[in-house]
């Protein structure tokens, strides 16, 4: 069993490879933020509080076009939802700490830390995983994205308008993301809803308010959910029948 700075530095330096991938995103929605006209503390203070990447983006371009706030809300709230998938997959590993440690882990719940995290946290039954300081991992690589966020956003919203569009950053993030998705696809369940969220989020790609993506995780929840149900119906016909009503 590692110690807990073991665990904390080893989540640390888990999450620097990705954060190539990630401050380009924060310097663009920095960008952003300022074309839109947020004040800087406003700005900021989404990236200290909210903490969501994708939102904090979707917020400010909607809130650049004038969207009604109900309108915001709700669209940053659906692309959050798959937060709550991340949560279900932690879970087992994670329900022995206390309520602190949960919802400190909880806001530093990320794409980027949890990648990094479950593929750590299945090299462990989760029953070993409560007699080890693996939270502690998971603790290095949230908060290591979290400062990096800080930094990067803040440098996009100061120092944006001098960046050349030649840089082309926002092609960091999907490579990144790309990067994330193959060591966590390691189940058809997985591959599957991968696959359809990408098929409708490109069909959708031209909806207004960025609905395509909203019908993309969707989709892609949906279709993960029906594909991991059927797996599970099919290993039940499979298995033998010892009861007595199958004699």
């Amino acid at each position: 069993m590692l110690s807990r700075r073991a665990e904390f530095w080893a989540g640390v330096r888990a999450q620097l490879p990705i954060l190539l991938g990630t401050s380009p995103f924060g310097l663009i929605y920095g960008v952003i933020a300022y074309e839109a006209g947020l004040p800087f503390e406003v700005a900021l203070g989404m990236s200290l509080i909210v903490f969501a990447g994708s939102s904090q983006f979707i917020a400010a371009q909607l809130f650049a076009t004038h969207a009604l706030g109900i309108v915001i809300v709700l669209t940053t709230f659906i692309v959050n939802l798959r937060h709550m998938l991340y949560s279900a997959s932690l879970a087992p590993y994670l329900r022995h700490l206390s309520a602190g440690w949960k919802w400190l882990l909880a806001f530093l719940l990320t794409d980027e830390a949890y990648a990094v995290s479950i593929v750590h946290y299945r090299k462990d039954a989760p029953a070993q995983a409560r007699h080890t300081n693996r939270h502690w991992y998971f603790l290095g690589a949230g908060l290591t994205l979290w400062v990096s966020w800080q930094i990067s956003s803040a440098a996009g919203f100061i120092f944006g308008a001098q960046i050349p569009e030649s840089w082309s950053l926002d092609f960091a993030l999907p490579l990144t993301f790309i990067a994330l998705l193959i060591p966590v696809t390691t189940d058809r369940p997985a591959v599957f809803a991968a696959l359809v969220a990408g098929l409708v989020a490109v069909i959708a790609h031209d909806l207004t308010y960025n609905l395509g993506l909203i019908l993309a995780v969707l989709a892609g929840i949906g279709a993960g959910m029906l594909a991991e149900r059927l797996q599970t119906i099919r290993v039940a016909e499979d298995e033998p029948c010892v009861s007595e009503e199958c004699l």
